[in-house]
């Protein structure tokens, strides 16, 4: 891309388009806006919001609003109304998607984020990577032919799975899904779409979904700890994803290796013999036995609740978020909260406060969709991205 300067006339065209689209786009929900109002608001010359509002609506990303009902007399009285305005939500889509162990979901949304549709499937947890992947295209599939969405509309894509995932989305290590590590993920997704596809960790993922629509609203700091086979961790500093310098922040699976062998199977056991499956009911079961007063279930839970406890505390003491918000097989099991609030405040210099995830399985699908938004809206809401867009 060419360098540009101050002097440069792409660069003020794409500054003005900028500014007027957003404006635009900030005015859904409310009535369309007209010359005069983005004139205003945007303290562009008329001439020159003219020029930017017909180039938009060309690109398809504005249209203009039709007249409302009875405007017709009221116009008659008054003389020609003013044209007015409206940003076209519809114009694209953005497409979250997890694929885990279990599930394959999606979710679609238009240009504002607004959900238009969902779809989710069981996955067999020794599928092969090729057989994974062909589920998460017939889920897409199912996704955009019930909303009525073709693919080319797509604008970005995000997709949240299991693992330590680097920039150009390779799976560099990924020990919940047969075949995954070493696999080229990004590059084997976007055979199947025009847009850009951003792969992410699924803690990641879960932590920017519960900012945006969960537990963690309006939190800065924040760290989201998926529980599962090997629990991994999301965290936003500052209100940033850190993901660290090689995609593995926040893999807090892997402080078994420091002498502490057991395994969730052995540490979730009631019997002496590894817990199979190892899967959100057969947790949920555990965790109903010792409320219910099961002395072996009751010291189940509490090995449980104690490597939680380890694991999030080196998170804690390392980052110091104001929240922590659980996820995976402990959300919806709130006997995991006050014991695990109770340690922390034993380990922790200044505990963190903790919640539940309020997304729950949806965590993962939701951040992904809001990544894939992240895109679409650098592309067109930012200067360097801003351009000519695509036609809806």
């Amino acid at each position: 891309m060419a360098r540009l300067t101050g002097t440069d006339p792409s660069l003020l065209r794409r500054i003005n388009s900028t500014v007027v689209l957003r404006e635009l786009r900030s005015a859904v929900g409310r009535p369309p806006l007209t010359l005069t109002d983005l004139v205003h608001a945007t303290e562009l010359s008329r001439p020159t919001v003219e020029g930017v509002v017909e180039g938009l609506i060309e690109t398809g990303l504005v249209a203009e609003a039709e007249e409302a009902p009875g405007g017709s007399a009221s116009a008659a009285r008054r003389g020609r109304p003013a044209r007015r305005f409206r940003f076209r939500a519809e114009a694209g889509h953005a497409l979250g998607v997890e694929i885990g162990s279990h599930r394959v979901a999606a979710v679609l949304s238009d240009l504002t984020g607004r959900f238009t549709g969902t779809a989710t499937h069981e996955a067999d947890e020794s599928a092969t990577a090729d057989d994974r992947l062909a589920q998460a295209d017939r889920t897409v599939d199912e996704l955009l032919r019930t909303a009525g969405v073709r693919r080319e509309t797509l604008r970005a894509v995000g997709v949240g799975t299991p693992g330590i995932v680097e920039a150009d989305g390779t799976v560099r290590l990924g020990m919940a899904l047969p075949g995954w590590t070493g696999l080229p993920l990004g590059e084997r997704l976007r055979r199947s779409f025009r847009c850009p596809v951003l792969v992410e960790n699924d803690a990641n993922a879960g932590v920017v979904a519960e900012r945006w629509k969960g537990a963690a609203t309006g939190a800065e700091d924040a760290v989201m700890v998926l529980v599962g086979l090997s629990p991994g961790a999301g965290s936003l500093i500052g209100g940033r994803l850190h993901r660290g310098f090689g995609g593995a922040a926040g893999e807090i699976g892997a402080l078994h290796l420091l002498g502490r062998e057991a395994t969730p199977e052995h540490l979730l056991s009631t019997t002496g013999e590894p817990l199979h499956p190892l899967d959100e009911a057969a947790v949920a079961r555990v965790f109903a036995l010792a409320r219910g007063g099961d002395e072996r279930a009751g010291h189940a839970m509490e090995r449980f609740v104690q490597r939680l406890v380890h694991d999030v505390a080196a998170l804690v003491l390392a980052l110091d978020p104001e929240l922590v918000v659980i996820g995976g097989w402990a959300s919806g099991l709130d006997a995991v909260l006050d014991p695990l609030r109770g340690e922390l405040e034993r380990y922790c210099l200044r505990p963190p406060q903790v919640a539940l995830s309020v997304l729950g399985e949806a965590a993962v699908a939701t951040g992904a969709l809001r990544l894939a938004l992240d895109q679409v809206e650098g592309e067109l809401f930012s200067v360097e991205g801003a351009s000519e867009g695509r036609p809806g």
